[in-house]
């Protein structure tokens, strides 16, 4: 298969302490989203880094395309990867128009440029802002002429660094739904680095989850969400509920009653269950609740919910046909099966 990017076993150690990236191998396909998730200080930015160019690897192997940018005998400076980079503060040349800023870095002629950026311009929506200084411009559209930047040598591969994090919650929403909509239409291969769980989900097409420099899970975001390869994932990609059980084959004995599982289990594990696999109500089935606190978001609600035996509480998420309060007292039941983990490893079983 063919790869717009290879990672093997990279590692990085800075000054003899714990490797802030630990055997990581990653495959980039042509056109692909990727996003590096993890907490901060997970070592995300770092791989990004390595990838780039800006760091060395102390260990490991990198090729773009069909060259080999760094392995244990050869390192290729960040100019000459032919790839395309966008910063958290998006570093835009101050006393530099737009034009001029999108224009940075491109050879030809001057006519050549010209076309160009005018091209990127309208690929961006900023053409009637040629003219206009970087500090002119709201953050959304600072964002989008630094993409159009990155974009203008048309590079093998875009690194994103955080692009979003300096933008308030509804201009972030709209801004990575327009980059996403140009990467898209570009067909550029793109790794992308954020701690946003909801920002990953939401753009990504696979998702490579580091913790402490280690790659945990790489996966597609629909199989993140419903298939974590263990609890620390789980936990991290959403809200999760976990209650203890007891597995036979394709169901278990918990507080919610026989649940079902996902693939058959025996023993004591750990069932995940996602808010929006419970099902709460006021009918009589399922095992019954009390609605501690109750969050309304419009399209939907959070409920915090103690079950009847009152050592657990659980989240639960679910539309705004019924109306809770707190202190109401309801029924619970999973509407989904449930992942099992095993108690001790707190990994899937298998």
């Amino acid at each position: 298969m063919e790869y717009s990017l290879q990672a093997d076993h990279l590692t990085k150690l800075f000054n003899g302490q714990l490797p802030a990236v630990n055997d990581i191998t990653l495959r980039v396909r042509p056109g692909e989203f990727l996003t590096l998730l993890g907490p901060s200080g997970g070592g995300k930015t770092t791989t990004l880094r390595l990838l780039a160019g800006f760091e060395t690897p102390t260990k490991g192997r990198i090729q773009i395309g069909d060259h080999i940018v760094a392995d244990d005998s050869h390192f290729m400076p960040p100019e000459k990867r032919k790839i395309g980079m966008v910063f958290q503060d998006y570093a835009l040349f101050p006393h530099v128009d737009v034009a001029g800023n999108i224009a940075f870095g491109l050879r030809g002629s001057s006519k050549d440029k010209a076309r160009q950026v005018k091209r990127l311009l309208t690929l961006v929506g900023l053409t009637q802002f040629a003219e206009r200084m970087p500090y002119e411009l709201s953050g959304g559209q600072q964002q989008r002429v630094a993409l159009a930047r990155a974009l203008a040598p048309n590079p093998d591969i875009l690194l994103l660094d955080e692009p979003f994090s300096n933008l308030d919650t509804g201009l972030r929403a709209q801004v990575r739904s327009d980059v996403r909509h140009i990467l898209l239409e570009t067909g550029t291969t793109a790794i992308f680095v954020t701690h946003d769980q909801q920002e990953a989900l939401s753009l990504s097409d696979e998702i490579a989850i580091i913790f402490d420099g280690k790659l945990a899970q790489v996966a597609t975001p629909h199989a993140l969400y419903n298939r974590p390869v263990n609890m620390q994932v789980a936990k991290f990609v959403g809200d999760a509920n976990f209650l203890p059980a007891e597995a036979h084959g394709m169901t278990a004995d918990s507080r919610l009653g026989e649940v079902k599982l996902f693939h058959p289990k025996s023993g004591r594990v750990q069932l995940m269950i996602r808010p929006e696999a419970l099902a709460v109500g006021f009918d009589e089935e399922g095992s019954r609740a009390t609605v501690l606190w109750r969050e309304f978001y419009g399209h939907y609600q959070r409920l915090g919910l103690a079950l009847a035996d009152g050592t657990t509480e659980l989240i639960a998420r679910t539309g705004v046909d019924r109306y809770f309060q707190r202190g109401d007292a309801v029924s619970v039941s999973l509407a989904l099966p449930a992942l099992a983990y095993d108690s001790e490893s707190q990994h899937v079983l298998s």
